[in-house]
């Protein structure tokens, strides 16, 4: 088949959506003609990267047998509600060019966000005849309207629902990255969704070959770890209280890696503190050390964005073998898979007092926590090993072309 992609984000970005989506082109470009339409490359640290910072508006290039078109986005270096509307209709405008180099498609996969893309694809669908399949990551105006946008702009709100609602049923196949979210979809659109989750790759995150790096951790210390973007959708004004309420026990280290908008802030309260390290986002060959020398992962997620988004650093986390503390709604996805697993705890609440003895606990029960995160991993080998999700997607896909 000839299959073309359109995805904001792409290789060399090697975290997020980007891993995503690269891992599915490539996996599908094994047997069939894979061409992409997608960005320059920019996260998670909102700047492009350094290879790319000359390129021209327009490339191509070919990696792993992916025929990659590029146009060169605009990029905020500060992302704004408002600035990433802009991003998204700058791309599409640049992506609409590209779209006209496609001159055959069999099927056409939009991942989104950016929900704009979904236009493009129906308009690959009309000219090239290809079957358009829809795939969410993020419901983006969903998490946006939760901390961006003010009530005042209800109008605004309105009208965004209504383009999504529209875009969306323009598809033919549509898929998403969990349960929850399959059911949020079936409300957005009339098309049944498929349940195309994100995967992991355990040979890459393995305890057994991860090398210790004094970076990311001490040999002296309890090290607590939160890795991924700081954005809007954790709660970080209860991290930041949890942080300063535990320096008065320096036998626990708190390590924050990654980046986003919420970084400045975090790291410029944090910093002055002796039980507090941040790190840059780091390369995807270095996660497995940084993920699997933790002694334990930290999550603290707002209860609104339930059903929203599921966070993919949740499979490296369990991969990892150690156990996990998550806070959340009281009725998500996520609480179910560490019900399910025994790999960690959940809480639907941010308490403070809870967490610390629950750390206590811990630290002081080694034998409970190594047979913990023993569970978690050997759940998320069971349930999201690469090798099983990304065969069934193209079975579906094959399906439902046919």
């Amino acid at each position: 088949m000839k299959i073309t992609i359109i995805g904001h984000n792409y290789f060399p970005e090697d975290s997020g959506i980007g891993l995503y989506t690269t891992g599915m082109a490539e996996f599908l470009a094994l047997k069939h003609e894979v061409s992409i339409i997608t960005g320059v490359p920019y996260y998670p640290h909102w700047k492009v990267h350094a290879d790319y910072v000359d390129s021209p508006l327009f490339s191509k290039e070919t990696i792993n047998h992916v025929t990659v078109y590029r146009f060169k986005q605009y990029t905020p270096a500060k992302p704004t509600f408002f600035k990433r509307v802009l991003q998204m209709v700058h791309f599409f405008i640049g992506s609409l060019v590209n779209g006209l180099k496609i001159k055959k498609s069999d099927v056409i996969i939009v991942v989104v966000p950016f929900t704009v893309s979904i236009i493009l694809g129906w308009f690959l669908k009309i000219s090239t005849g290809g079957m358009l399949w829809i795939h969410i990551q993020d419901f983006e105006f969903d998490a946006a309207f939760k901390t961006k946008m003010p009530s005042k702009h209800q109008i605004t709100s309105t009208i965004l629902f209504q383009i999504e609602k529209w875009t969306l049923n323009r598809a033919d196949c549509s898929s998403t990255i969990s349960k929850g979210m399959m059911i949020k979809l079936a409300q957005k659109s009339k098309v049944n969704p498929i349940y195309f989750p994100n995967w992991i790759d355990y040979s890459m995150i393995n305890p057994e070959t991860a090398q210790e790096n004094k970076t990311f951790s001490s040999p002296t210390t309890f090290n607590i770890l939160y890795s991924g973007n700081i954005g809007e959708k954790q709660d970080w004004d209860f991290y930041m209280e949890f942080v300063t309420a535990m320096q008065v026990h320096p036998e626990f280290h708190f390590y924050l890696v990654g980046e986003g908008a919420k970084r400045e802030e975090i790291v410029g309260q944090l910093q002055r503190l002796g039980n507090f390290t941040y790190c840059p986002p780091v390369p995807y060959n270095q996660l497995n050390d940084l993920l699997c020398h933790a002694d334990v992962h930290v999550l603290f997620q707002k209860p609104e964005f339930k059903d929203l988004v599921m966070p993919s650093k949740i499979l490296g986390m369990m991969a990892s073998a150690k156990p996990s503390i998550v806070t959340g709604h009281g009725d998500s996805e996520i609480k179910n898979n560490f019900e399910h697993s025994q790999g960690g705890f959940y809480f639907h609440e941010n308490n403070i007092e809870i967490i610390k003895q629950l750390l206590f606990r811990i630290k002081k029960n080694p034998e409970m926590a190594k047979s913990m995160g023993l569970k978690a991993r050997q759940y998320v080998v069971e349930n999201f090993a690469l090798e099983s999700i990304l065969p069934q997607f193209e079975k579906d896909l094959i399906k439902k072309r046919n």
